[in-house]
């Protein structure tokens, strides 16, 4: 018996150099739409610059200089026909200095599809994070014909940590630049976007930058904050600017902010975020104690320009939805952190994998109905708000009866611990 113990001991501690890290997997038990689509999907990384814009992370009372802001994006698409799936991604972990390998389905450098035009959706990671953090929801819309970009954002990465004002500045404005660069490609993948139908995906602060994107100016007590980088450098942003009169973009038809930061600190009020008129998908942890729920809720109740939905996971926190299953190696004690980055990923109660999977089918439904005009993705956030009082009553053929009333999509007894809540524009 001591062998046995000590030989699964042993395996357990080679469990990390054993890792395949798989961002891909789709439980039995995950809702219908989470599945992959029917396209094989390739993977390149592009590379884009934002000139002569101010240098806000070293910025000082002194003054401030511009400088060129090198933009490193990631991108999935639907390959051509043929494509083998399968490949791997190099990141880094929380610490900034771990490198990992990920797994998933995309081919690298694949040709893309041969015909056919593809809604482009634009994915911002929070501070820090990078553009493999939703790796899983990128390459899991792309199966269904999206070409998916998403942004590693300067001063706000793992291994490039500026100044919070770099990204309460640019945020906004990098996730406007790449939906532009990326709806400007001509050749290439550029061939197969339909860069005038657009959705962006943000977590934490990226959910805070599309807000912005959306119409949402900041509030003059936030500027005036602790959080406001010197030379007014956050006025850019300000709710009433001239500066943000042009920023939203008609070619963005749909909005997913996951656990948005920023009301909990009066970045908007009722006035700024009633501007939104972009249906909006908030998704939240019942408990999240970063973004605060509470306030999410009130973001929630303030878009009154738009109908918005919110998902939430009940007595999740922070990290739920968006990161990605985290990978074995940050089980283990970071010399660089001096702690396992283990919870930058996970959560105490929910299983990311759940969690990924409830995403992917809910954010298909929303961009497939507005940037597809799939009517019958409807049917799928048209949904009793409490999936507790949500009945299951089919017949043998699985054919509804009158009486139910369970989560479309939802397999029995799946719809647990989660609330889906929609209001409509003007309420």
């Amino acid at each position: 018996m001591t062998r046995i113990l000590l030989a699964a001991s042993a395996a357990l501690c080679a469990a990390p150099a054993l890792a395949e890290n798989r961002i891909d997997f789709v439980r039995p038990d995950a809702p219908e739409l989470a599945a992959h689509g029917d396209h094989a999907v390739g993977v390149t990384t592009m590379r884009f610059t934002r000139e002569e814009v101010p240098d806000v992370a070293r910025a000082s009372e002194d003054g401030v200089e511009s400088y060129d802001r090198e933009i490193t994006v990631e991108v999935w698409y639907p390959a051509a026909r043929g494509t083998e799936p399968g490949g791997s991604y190099t990141a880094l972990l929380r610490d900034g200095v771990t490198e990992v390998q990920l797994q998933g389905r995309a081919a690298r450098d694949a040709d893309p599809a041969a015909e056919g035009e593809f809604p482009l959706v634009v994915v911002s990671h929070g501070y820090p994070g990078n553009r493999f953090l939703m790796s899983h929801l990128a390459e899991n819309i792309a199966t269904k014909g999206y070409v998916v970009a998403s942004v590693d954002h300067p001063d706000s990465t793992y291994d490039d940590m500026g100044a919070f004002g770099s990204t309460l500045v640019n945020r906004p404005r990098d996730q406007a630049f790449v939906l532009d660069r990326m709806a400007g490609l001509e050749d290439g993948i550029g061939a197969i976007t339909d860069g005038d139908t657009a959705a962006v995906i943000g977590y934490s602060m990226g959910g805070y930058g599309a807000l912005i994107f959306s119409g949402a100016g900041l509030t003059e007590d936030f500027r005036s904050s602790r959080y406001a980088p010197p030379q007014e450098l956050l006025e850019i942003n300000a709710h009433g600017a001239d500066s943000m009169a042009d920023l939203p973009d008609d070619r963005v038809r749909a909005v997913v902010a996951i656990g948005p930061w920023g009301r909990n600190r009066d970045a908007w009020d009722a006035e700024s975020l009633s501007a939104i008129d972009t249906p909006l998908m908030l998704i939240a942890g019942g408990v999240d104690d970063v973004s605060g729920y509470d306030a999410i809720r009130s973001i929630f109740e303030e878009t009154t320009g738009t109908e918005r939905h919110l998902l939430t996971f009940e007595n999740a926190n922070h990290n739920a939805a968006a990161p990605m299953p985290a990978p074995m190696e940050s089980w283990e004690v970071s010399e660089t952190l001096g702690y396992a980055p283990f919870d930058h990923y996970a959560d105490p109660v929910w299983d990311t994998t759940r969690m990924n999977n409830v995403t992917q089918h809910f954010v298909t439904a929303f961009l497939d109905l507005h940037l597809k005009g799939d009517a019958a993705k409807a049917d799928y956030l048209d949904l009793v708000p409490d999936s507790a009082d949500a009945v299951w009553d089919r017949a043998e053929d699985g054919t509804p009866n009158e009486a139910d009333s369970y989560w479309t999509g939802f397999p029995n007894r799946t719809a647990k611990g989660l609330r889906f809540e929609t209001l409509p524009a003007g309420e």
